[in-house]
């Protein structure tokens, strides 16, 4: 049987179907006009950033470079941070006091080089006897060490960032050969930070002095010895024409953290989606930096031998000296340092952890595997 109220239902479906599509349509659309795009809703942002140093060292320099193009990246290009290199906007070891005047919203430096205002910033890059490149990582991003280190700069008006890490770095370069402790006294030496205070308790005459000028003062005996970071960096800075003998293991730096350095002000009237812009960044610089190390210093190692370098390694007597000196001076500053005393406690119980732990798991295989092929 002819049902004619279907016919008309169906109709009526149709014509409220196409009703409802016109207008989810038009709301559609205009949703579209009234949500802003990421570049509407975010102003343009200039920035500049400070490095401690030179553009010829491209690895640790880098660091910069791989995060400010990131954070332009992740913006859309409405926040933009352009990198100057040491001695381009301020000297390459005050790049810290920029950021904290206000002279450049950003900085990317190592912390230990401000020693001299307070010791304790040695921990957000390095001590003597510290922890491995891994072991640094896991105590700041996962250990506590991002909020003691940053409960620290607070005083100083900064928010530091992870900015990178070098690795294990080498023992430096020697004009002559140091076979035992005595032969540290009265050695004139480029080394900064901490491992400088316990070298002068072996008779060393620390100097803290810039990448870029380490090579003429080698060069014209104004040193007698210096550290820098490891073969890729040392190769390109020459090193090994004006001192033949290349020390190991950097006892002073089983690795060493660099920092980005934004003042709180400034982080403080970023947009949320900057903030986590620069979170991201830096973590990225942080890791390219330890992979692209790992990843040159063998074939570099290999062509400073190759060209006659004397590679040598710290006796045990040396290495057991200042080992005791290590401890006697984070000890003595520990007692005298209440912010120092602040971090360095549970700091030392993190790295007996991690020690344990690596004897357990990695030191047997890395044993293992050394020589083989």
């Amino acid at each position: 049987m002819f049902n004619r109220s279907l016919v008309v239902n169906q109709s009526g479906d149709k014509m409220e179907r196409r009703s409802f599509l016109k207008k989810a349509a038009v709301g559609a659309s205009v949703g579209a006009v009234a949500v802003p795009s990421f570049a509407q809703a975010n102003p343009t942002i200039n920035w500049r950033l400070a490095s401690s140093f030179p553009k010829s060292l491209d690895t640790i320099y880098g660091a910069s470079d791989v995060f400010t193009k990131r954070v332009s990246q992740l913006t859309d290009g409405k926040f933009n941070i352009r990198p100057f290199a040491g001695g381009e906007i301020v000297p390459a070891l005050q790049v810290m006091d920029a950021v904290q005047a206000g002279t450049v919203e950003m900085g990317h430096s190592a912390s230990y080089y401000y020693f001299g205002k307070d010791p304790t910033f040695a921990f957000d890059a390095v001590v003597p006897f510290g922890l491995t490149s891994r072991q640094q990582t896991a105590w700041f991003d996962q250990g506590g060490g991002r909020e003691l280190t940053r409960a620290f700069f607070k005083d100083y008006g900064i928010v530091n960032f992870m900015g990178g890490n070098t690795g294990t770095q080498m023992g430096g370069w020697f004009r002559k050969e140091i076979k035992e402790v005595k032969d540290l006294n009265g050695l004139k030496m480029r080394i900064g930070g901490f491992a400088g205070r316990v070298m002068q308790k072996l008779g060393v005459v620390p100097q803290q002095i810039a990448g870029g000028d380490i090579y003429p003062a080698l060069e014209k005996g104004t040193i007698d010895a210096a550290e820098w970071i490891g073969p890729y960096d040392d190769e390109k800075l020459g090193f090994n024409k004006v001192a033949p003998f290349y020390y190991t293991p950097g006892w002073w730096e089983p690795s060493l953290q660099l920092s980005f350095y934004i003042g709180i002000k400034e982080w403080e009237k970023l947009p949320k989606q900057y903030q986590a812009a620069v979170e991201a960044a830096s973590y990225e610089a942080h890791v390219v930096m330890q992979a692209e190390y790992d990843a040159r210093n063998p074939a570099a190692l290999a062509r400073l031998l190759k060209n006659g370098v004397k590679l040598r390694q710290f006796s045990k007597p040396i290495m057991e000296a200042c080992y005791k000196a290590a401890v006697e001076t984070m000890d003595e500053e520990a007692g005298k340092n209440a912010k120092f005393k602040k971090i360095y406690e549970p700091w030392k119980r993190f790295r007996q952890d991690q020690n344990q732990w690596a004897s357990v798991a990695e030191a047997p295989i890395q044993n293992f595997m050394i020589g083989r092929k």
